[in-house]
């Protein structure tokens, strides 16, 4: 069992930063790839960003390459997305996810709470 919860997320204007974290509980962080996904008001959850169990790779959604970076601690059991030149398309509830393994093959199987962002123009 993998628990996740989601923290930093708020208001911010367009252009500025915002650093979500996801602390996850268990000991089995290390054997998990770390996912964020969003969700839109009327959209369907969408794919952002993902890291290996080591850190070592990472992948993107074209829409925030560049602009978003994930990362993850291990020692501290979290992960991380800096946020940076936020847009109003940016707004939306933002989860973080966990995977028993690494490539399209493995599915998402813990998720947290979610955390809201609001990007204002």
């Amino acid at each position: 069992q993998v628990q996740l919860v989601e923290s930093g997320g708020g208001l911010v204007q367009a252009g500025g930063s915002l650093r979500l974290s996801c602390a996850a509980s268990g000991r089995t962080f290390t054997s998990h790839a770390m996912g964020w996904f969003r969700q839109a008001p009327g959209k369907e959850r969408e794919f952002v960003a993902a890291i290996s169990m080591s850190g070592g790779s990472t992948k993107y959604a074209d829409s925030v390459k560049g602009r978003f970076t994930i990362s993850r601690d291990n020692a501290k059991n979290t992960v991380y997305l800096q946020m940076n030149s936020l847009k109003p398309e940016d707004t939306a509830v933002y989860y973080c996810a966990a995977s028993p393994g690494w490539g399209p093959n493995y599915e998402y199987n813990y998720w947290g709470q979610g955390t809201q962002v609001t990007v204002s123009s």
